[in-house]
């Protein structure tokens, strides 16, 4: 049996993230200032103290995010003498998470994805004007449901509906125009879907719409470096295991308008005999929904000193 690290996406960002890894190791403070220098931004401050409404604009977020994973993911590493290849089987990210996961696999320079990831977070937010797209959680619909949903509201309207993320049993987002979603939410409730929750979202995710976006990215990870990655990455894209760097370098692309199929990668990542799967970074939301997903794989998140030093005894 063998573990995997993961590392979260959007949403988990909060004011004061990475503060208490830099009071406590000097590696974390190397990787602040290490995208502080890259992207000419003084992030780390922002991660710090705020304000929440800069730290939540997109562009800023995902950056942020990829930063205290890779914080913890260099911890683990340097301070624990932790390697990845032969102690980790897999690493995988939800969306922009898998820029971290390419960061810990060493495909992608830390400098590297932290530009690649302010300039996706940019892109996405001006590809669709704000107020015209939204995003929503159709609670209590499996992937074939919300699907059904999302194409009879798309062909209602006339208009982008689809679904965006596949995150565990019963939580399927759907993305498109605002009109769309709206009209998928109403369509849940009267084919007796339990819940529907519009998302606070500045962007329609992972959907046609966002093929600016897609456009951006292609012409700037055609000018990135890329390695192949020390541990296989479980992409997005495809929920199965990528170790070709010029494979990853396209479906980095297809991510962006495409599904984020989380429940699949984590079932590949068991029936390859993963039986642990550790969250690297902010928050605890990936592993929430791996537990959701399968019981029987433990699943942890680490993004504090005291849960590093914990996970540490337990590699």
């Amino acid at each position: 049996m063998s573990t995997a690290f993961v590392f979260p996406g959007q949403g988990s960002q909060a004011v004061g993230m990475g503060r208490a890894l830099a009071e406590n190791f000097s590696t974390a403070r190397d990787v602040f200032e290490e995208i502080d220098e890259a992207l000419k931004q003084r992030l780390s401050r922002l991660m710090f103290e705020g304000p929440e409404s800069e730290l939540t604009l997109t562009e800023n977020a995902q950056p942020a995010l990829m930063a205290v994973s890779l914080a913890v993911a260099r911890i683990v590493e340097r301070d624990g003498n932790i390697k990845l290849p032969g102690k980790i089987a897999f690493v995988a990210g939800h969306s922009l998470g898998e820029y971290s996961a390419l960061a810990a696999a060493g495909t992608l320079s830390l400098s590297e994805a932290a530009r690649l990831l302010k300039r996706r977070g940019r892109a996405m937010q001006e590809a669709v004007p704000v107020g015209k797209g939204a995003m929503a959680a159709l609670l209590g619909a499996d992937l074939e449901a919300a699907t059904g949903i999302a194409e009879a509201a798309a062909k209602e309207t006339g208009e982008v509906c689809s679904t965006a993320n596949d995150n565990a049993p019963g939580q399927v987002v759907i993305s498109g125009t605002k009109t769309a979603v709206e009209r998928a939410t109403a369509i849940a409730t009267e084919r007796g879907i339990k819940r529907s929750v519009m998302l606070p979202v500045s962007a329609p995710f992972h959907c046609a719409l966002m093929q600016p976006a897609a456009d951006v990215m292609a012409e700037a990870l055609a000018g990135a470096t890329l390695a192949n990655p020390a541990v296989p990455v479980v992409a997005n894209v495809r929920a199965s295991a990528v170790s070709d760097a010029g494979e990853i370098r396209k479906l980095l692309v297809e991510q962006i308008t495409a599904m984020v199929r989380w429940r699949e990668s984590v079932l590949f990542m068991k029936a390859q005999e993963v039986d642990k799967i550790i969250e690297l970074g902010a928050g605890k939301v990936l592993a929430g929904l791996v537990k959701r997903i399968d019981r029987e794989i433990a699943a942890s998140s680490v993004g504090e000193p005291a849960e590093i030093e914990t996970m540490l005894k337990t590699l």
